[in-house]
């Protein structure tokens, strides 16, 4: 058996007036192998060290390893060591203790987001989950590294002062990414980084917003932020999005006076359409006469197929009234938790302040290496070559939609980002096709999560970025099997 190196010091329980010390050592230590606290291969301490931590004669140490040795609780061999060995615990009693009464009013409070209910998760990373990169092709040889040079060499970074809105030189080095490649006017000093786009969408929604104040929600829009609203108790409004993004004129018509909106314009989730330049002029028309505030959500514009590069939005804002949020979830990998929110100069304080009293220190290390990782040009030719990858993978996926799928789904022509969506043209409602192709081990998601008034447009969302055309192909054949 393997040998687990532990040499945490094990919490032992008090010793009765009328124990002797020798039984209570050796009642605390079977004790702790039986109910799992030392865990099988875990290593002892030395006699000698063992009897010193715990203020015990070494006589009475190596008594009590003797008998459990004995016994087979553990094994020990002269210059190894001591080492728990595996033994077949007894089942434990079970629990009576009725559950206490502020869990159970969490329970019974509890209500899941309406997006999530009957919502089939399938095990493992199946085509086609939307949100998922190409994460075989990153290059984290190069990542690793650069972290590694980090590691060795922490001292010339980590005793730093702590920057309060994230690693400075990482700051920098998005600002001047966000002003290359999105357009966006802004300085290291408006950017704050957070842990991604979820986070920056709670933070703002509970500075921004109070209970029942109201916001435009495109109609059908992205559910993580109706989540971030409905949280605070604010009044999402729905708004209709058409071909050019979202209908500014509804909007007014429906609630002039709304506190904010929330936008996707470069990429309209989930329809993937863009907003119009006239669409775009006329909602920050209307932030400015009102005073509204906009959350434009940048979540994968780097990955646009066809035409030039579009600029955000908030490079259109001379009234400070956009909030540019992004994040790097897509554009590397998912477990990197990096994400920014570029504010208003005069908005930076207050919000740093709000997200204090949660969030005291930035994950530094890890901001550090991708600092690296961008200086050096990494991230550009990464972009670059998943770019090529991805309208590959998009490619394939309407070709072979055309093959196998043809009468049942009509897949957009839109050419962007790592999901496409899909029209279903055989009857079937957005969620009686997700279940059925759940069923084939196939994860698709039902449009309707994504609306709040608006009828289901029968339309299924499909990601292609994670997937290679041999998964595409395969997946494609069990999504026809399932919609026939």
């Amino acid at each position: 058996m393997p040998k687990a190196i532990s040499s945490f010091e094990l919490t032992l329980k008090s010793r009765s007036r009328h124990q002797t010390l020798t039984n209570w050592l050796y009642g605390e230590l079977r004790s702790a192998i039986l109910d799992g606290r030392l865990a099988p291969g875990a290593r002892l301490p030395a006699s000698r060290d063992f009897a010193s931590q715990y203020e015990l004669s070494r006589g009475t140490v190596v008594s009590v390893l003797e008998r459990l040795q004995a016994e087979g609780y553990v094994t020990s061999r002269v210059g190894f060591g001591t080492w728990v060995n595996h033994v077949e615990t007894p089942r434990p009693p079970r629990q009576t203790t009725r559950t206490p009464a502020y869990i159970r009013s969490v329970i019974s409070a509890y209500k899941r987001p309406q997006p999530w209910v009957d919502l089939a998760f399938i095990e493992g990373i199946r085509p086609f989950r939307i949100g998922v990169p190409a994460i075989s092709e990153f290059p984290s040889e190069v990542w690793g590294r650069i972290a590694a040079d980090r590691a060795r060499n922490f001292r010339t970074w980590l005793k730093k002062e702590a920057d309060r809105g994230g690693y400075g030189p990482l700051r920098d080095a998005i600002a001047e990414y966000l002003r290359t490649s999105r357009g966006v006017r802004c300085t290291a000093e408006q950017i704050v980084i957070v842990s991604g786009i979820q986070q920056a969408l709670d933070l703002l929604a509970r500075l921004l917003l109070k209970k029942s104040d109201p916001i435009w929600m495109e109609d059908p829009g992205y559910f993580g932020a109706r989540i971030a609203f409905d949280n605070t108790g604010a009044r999402t409004i729905p708004v209709p999005v058409d071909d050019e993004g979202l209908s500014v004129s509804a909007g007014i018509k429906i609630c002039p006076d709304a506190k904010g909106a929330y936008v996707t314009p470069a990429h309209q989730f989930p329809l993937g359409v863009t907003m119009s330049l006239e669409r775009r002029m006329a909602l920050l028309r209307w932030a400015s006469r009102t005073g509204a505030f906009i959350i434009e959500d940048d979540y994968d514009s780097e990955y646009r197929f066809e035409g030039p590069p579009l600029p955000a939005l908030q490079s259109l804002d001379h009234h400070s009234s956009v909030i540019f949020i992004g994040s790097f979830s897509k554009t590397l990998f998912p477990a990197l938790r990096v994400g920014y929110v570029v504010l208003p100069p005069s908005l930076v304080d207050f919000f740093l302040g709000f997200r204090y009293r949660t969030d005291f220190r930035n994950s530094s290390f890890d901001q550090a290496v991708l600092h690296d990782f961008i200086v050096d040009g990494h991230l550009a030719r990464h972009l670059r070559r998943m770019r090529n990858l991805y309208a590959e993978r998009l490619a394939i996926l309407m070709e072979g939609t055309t093959q196998h799928l043809d009468g049942l789904l009509e897949i957009s022509n839109v050419r962007a980002g790592l999901y496409t969506i899909g029209y279903l043209r055989n009857g079937m409602t957005s969620r009686q096709a997700e279940k059925l192709a759940a069923a084939q081990g196939i994860e698709v998601l039902g449009v309707d999560r994504c609306t709040l008034k608006r009828p289901d447009p029968n339309a299924l969302l499909l990601g292609f970025g994670g997937f290679n055309e041999l998964a595409i192909r395969q997946g494609l054949i069990r999504l026809a099997k399932a919609l026939s």
